[in-house]
């Protein structure tokens, strides 16, 4: 049996510095091109209720438009997280910045007067919600096992992109015009594409593998840590994605707030999940994933619950959506620190690609429930009890089944 004394390091070396420092910077790379690319994803949802006003949309129409980018983003991460295993986060990050960029000059310029345009545009904006599965795999090769948790979790910080977006975007259309928010993004796009192409390097040591990207495929969905870590993820993620893409019209519709003051509700939503995500990922290193999952869940349990009463926004429903936030930025951030324990490591990537999938699918899915419950009922509290029993579902399988595989992992 292995002595559990770790070996003695010895002394701190240039190298080693030198080493730390490639990390970091390659982590703050990453991270801003997530940021980055995220605010693109997420440009048309807080100007949904304007354009369901100027175009007069139907409650699953607004819906629509919001969803799409998500559901294309999603199903994007699973061929992308396989390409970034094979290419690497040098190359693959520039290059879905530099795609990105044609999406939202088309729906600044030209793709926003009509509800055909949005969706083709949405469609093609999908594809900046692919980097997610771009920088996963990039940022855990640069760091050992004991602290990828955290290191993915600061990554995951990236997706305060959307809460760029919240904050500015409707401020930006009524200080110039629609095309304003779309331009400035595609600017800041083409400036990191630049950057990163000099400045990105891949882990030192990363062997690229030599399997087609179909066969990779098929090795990692008949992996156990993929359906597991996916239908977690489809739970944290998706409902953070949810929320994120349906709040301001939740808000303006259940408690009839102004579109600026929803934008600002759902920014501070994001932002708390933003910094809730490393914060998980870095009590899963520290204790266990399971656990840290589990009582994330119990939380939306109980949040969801409480909300789907519609209580008074001050201060009961405030307090229910921070948790919500909290909890389920803290379980994203603890779930990908369970897919760099139970992966293989060849396979990181593209076990994210299947998880990052559901992730987003778990985000294209509720606003489009939520939306058709209103039209039929006048009443989201039904939805949001269907997110609070799925939580639960997804909280009883963490106990049962995922803890089982991860003490498997280990034997």
């Amino acid at each position: 049996m292995a002595s559990s004394t770790p070996p003695n390091p010895g002394p701190v070396t240039a190298g080693d510095r030198a080493v730390t420092g490639g990390r970091t910077l390659m982590l703050v790379l990453a991270t801003v091109g997530f940021a980055l690319n995220f605010w693109a994803w997420a440009l048309l949802s807080p100007l949904a209720p304007r354009f369901r006003d100027e175009l007069g949309l139907n409650s699953f129409q607004e819906s629509l438009v919001v969803a799409v980018p998500v559901i294309v983003g999603s199903l994007g991460r699973i061929p992308i997280g396989a390409l970034a295993d094979r290419y690497g986060g040098r190359l693959m990050f520039p290059v879905v910045s530099l795609i990105t960029v044609l999406p939202v000059l088309f729906l600044g310029l030209v793709g926003h007067s009509a509800l055909a345009a949005l969706l083709i545009g949405g469609f093609f904006l999908g594809i900046g919600g692919t980097v997610f599965a771009v920088g996963v795999p990039f940022v855990s090769a640069w760091f050992p096992p004991e602290k990828q948790g955290l290191a993915i979790g600061v990554y995951g910080m990236g997706m305060g992109g959307t809460a760029i977006s919240a904050l500015t975007t409707v401020r930006l259309v009524d200080a110039g015009n629609t095309a304003t928010p779309f331009l400035l993004c595609a600017v800041a796009l083409l400036i990191y594409a630049s950057v990163a192409w000099y400045l990105l390097r891949d882990a030192p040591g990363r062997t690229p593998p030599t399997e087609s990207v179909t066969a990779r495929l098929n090795q990692t969905v008949r992996l156990p840590a993929t359906w597991a870590a996916s239908a977690l993820y489809a739970v944290s993620f998706g409902g953070f994605v949810a929320f994120s893409v349906y709040l301001p019209s939740y808000l303006r519709t259940a408690y009839d707030l102004s579109q600026t003051d929803a934008a600002n509700r759902m920014a501070g939503f994001v932002l708390l999940a933003v910094v809730m995500r490393p914060v998980g990922g870095w009590l899963a290193d520290r204790f266990d994933a399971p656990t840290v999952l589990a009582a994330t869940l119990c939380a939306v349990v109980i949040a969801a619950s409480v909300q789907a009463t519609t209580p008074d926004l001050a201060p009961i429903g405030t307090l229910a959506f921070l948790v919500l936030a909290a909890a389920l930025g803290a379980g994203s951030g603890a779930t990908f620190a369970l897919v760099a324990l139970i992966a293989p490591a060849g396979k990181v990537g593209a076990v994210t690609g299947f998880v990052g999938a559901a992730g987003g699918l778990g985000g294209f899915v509720p606003p489009l429930v939520m939306g058709s419950i209103y039209q039929a009922t006048s009443d989201y509290g039904p939805g949001l009890l269907a997110l609070a029993v799925v939580a639960l579902v997804a909280l009883l399988f963490t106990l049962i089944v995922v803890r089982h595989q991860v003490e498997r992992n280990h034997t």
